[in-house]
């Protein structure tokens, strides 16, 4: 099955800083481009990955060393625990979705298919960006859009969408198309449907809480020295990653002591996001909002 091409592969591993006989999570397996990767570094170590997509899991891999874990990587320490994982000397993650997922029409990630308004990265979830459009408040509507889409217009967006779907049920991404076209600037359709998708996406999937939730558990998980290796693809990812690495808050305000040095669970390993070269965003389009943070533990 084809996947993408893993993003910043080189730079992760780096970062990762392998020890041949350490315990290592891609929590975020995919195609399994950068397990495949992490493994080629490990001689006796340990590899446990996780992914709750079912077009995901049929790339597992065979190997001693390997275990593929059916979950949400919410559910991280849980797992880590029940196999007797903890604690590792390294987390990765490869946020947001996958080039696989954008490119299967009948899941209707992408704006560039006529698909029933799925977005659902494990397939077992209820709520899916059908239901959101359909049942939502008008109140909940702009909140998603403006806070998860970061749209600019996101209150009439949802008054439109509302009083749409009185008329006729918005079930595909045509229908929302046609739905809001009324709303979309003149030459900015992609990006204005790539920001209303990416809110949705959000949403169905509880993107943001999950995150947070991964990156609460990667400073109970990680042993001193440790490193946790995150890429985010849009501000609001990047910016709980940043967060949490400078000063182990979502907030962003570093705690001090007595005396005023900075009380971090974290050393940063980046002070800036590590960006693909030229070539990289060339080769893999999926690669150019890319941001690779590295921190270790502390």
């Amino acid at each position: 099955m084809e996947y993408h091409n893993p993003v910043l592969l080189k730079e992760c591993i780096e970062g990762l800083n392998i020890d041949p006989k350490g315990i290592y999570v891609d929590v975020t397996f995919g195609g399994g481009g950068h397990s495949r990767e992490i493994l080629k570094h490990l001689t006796t170590g340990k590899l446990y990955a996780f992914d709750q997509d079912e077009d995901a899991i049929k790339n597992n891999i065979v190997d001693e060393r390997f275990v593929l874990i059916r979950q949400n990587f919410r559910y991280l320490k849980n797992f880590l625990k029940m196999y007797n994982a903890l604690p590792v000397d390294g987390l990765l993650a490869d946020l947001g979705v996958s080039s696989h997922q954008f490119d299967e029409a009948g899941r209707g990630f992408s704006t560039r298919f006529d698909a029933k308004l799925d977005m659902r990265m494990d397939q077992n979830d209820k709520l899916t960006a059908a239901d959101i459009l359909n049942t939502y408040s008008e109140e909940d509507l702009k909140r998603i859009f403006k806070l998860y889409g970061e749209v600019e217009n996101a209150g009439r967006l949802a008054y439109v969408i509302f009083h749409a779907r009185k008329e006729k049920q918005i079930e595909t991404v045509n229908d929302l198309k046609v739905a809001i076209e009324k709303c979309v600037r003149r030459g900015r359709e992609n990006q204005y449907f790539a920001q209303v998708f990416q809110a949705l996406r959000i949403e169905v999937n509880k993107e943001l809480d999950v995150l947070k939730d991964l990156l609460t558990q990667s400073l109970e998980v990680l042993k001193p020295g440790g490193r946790l290796v995150v890429i985010a693809y849009h501000s609001l990812e990047d910016r709980l990653v940043k967060n949490i690495m400078r000063s182990g808050k979502f907030e962003g305000e570093v705690d001090k002591d007595f005396f005023g040095n900075q009380l971090t669970p974290f050393k940063q390993i980046t002070r800036k996001p590590v960006v693909p070269t030229e070539k990289e965003n060339e080769e893999n389009s999926r690669a150019r909002s890319a941001k690779l943070r590295i921190a270790e533990k502390k």
